[in-house]
């Protein structure tokens, strides 16, 4: 295993602002600094008592198209832009609190995420931080969509991802790969959006879900590519699943050591690799038996 860095926190508190994609809410977020130790943890205090929801895999349910976590009936949902942020710019402990069930959606990336923390500042504290470092290689899914966590080709995480929806779509196949640090995370990924193909979009409109959106706040896909938006970079789409990918994998409350590969996955196999990753790490005796991610289980 390498060497542990610090956990950290921030310096002090910060908000983004903004709506929910699905339920159509105005939303205020605020990340404020936690203890050592603490993780990552969810506060709705638009509930009484302001309920916690700790950000572990243990919470993880299906809905689609978003990661939703659960504790006790409340949930907090679409919480990967956000997990993603705090991971790669190494925010260990903080407390994320909201004033909805949904985080805003921001223009469907991580980089107000980014900002807000950038601003916020980042100070170390005395315990060394977690760390899941990949022994034996971890695959789950099928031969259609996969996620493989595989030992660490350098001192930290590398993800590689393939992304294929087919010669028909204009969004082809895409794949990318990257050492993910702050600073390439910053550079290379948070500013890449959520995108949907323009059917499924009307499908999900259909249901009356989603009519605060409009082509300017996530890419939609037609025949020849966004609707009434232009690509920050050619391979956008390969490079937001890169981001989705962090921000799931954050779900094992450690810093992973590894490299991970990834052939048209999505939230419920990424998270399901983090499971299999926290499972992995207790065997070997990286971690104690009795996580926080087992208690909560």
């Amino acid at each position: 295993m390498s060497v542990a860095r610090r956990q950290r926190t921030l310096v002090r508190p910060v908000s983004v602002t903004g709506f929910g994609y699905f339920s159509g809410r105005d939303v205020r977020v605020e990340f404020w600094p936690a203890a050592e130790h603490a993780g990552i943890t969810f506060v709705r205090h638009d509930i009484a008592a302001a309920a916690r929801v700790p950000a572990i895999a243990a919470l993880r349910i299906n809905v689609p198209r978003r990661t939703t976590l659960e504790l006790n009936g409340v949930r907090v949902e679409m919480v990967e832009h956000v997990l993603a942020a705090l991971a790669a710019m190494r925010i260990d402990n903080c407390e994320v609190w909201v004033d909805a069930p949904e985080m805003p959606g921001c223009d469907g990336s991580s980089k107000a995420f980014v900002e807000a923390i950038d601003a916020a500042g980042a100070v170390e504290q005395r315990s060394p931080v977690r760390q899941i470092a990949v022994g034996q290689p971890i695959r789950v899914g099928d031969e259609n969509c996969w996620i493989e966590a595989q030992p660490s080709r350098s001192a930290g995480l590398s993800v590689s991802f393939d992304l294929d929806f087919g010669e028909q779509s204009a969004i082809g196949r895409q794949l990318f790969a990257l050492d993910i640090t702050p600073d390439s995370f910053r550079r290379e990924l948070a500013p890449c959006r959520t995108f949907i193909p323009e059917e499924a979009a009307q499908g999900i409109l259909s249901q009356g879900i989603g009519k605060r959106v409009s082509t300017r706040d996530l890419l939609i896909f037609g025949p020849n590519g966004p609707i009434g938006n232009t690509l920050r970079f050619p391979d956008e789409c390969v490079r937001h699943k890169m981001l989705d990918v962090i921000g799931d994998l954050a779900l094992t409350g450690c810093e992973v050591i590894g490299h991970v590969v990834a052939h048209r996955s999505g939230h419920a196999l990424h998270a399901e690799l983090a499971k299999r990753l926290l499972e992995q790490a207790e065997t070997t005796g990286q971690l104690p038996q009795s996580t926080p991610q087992r208690r909560a289980a």
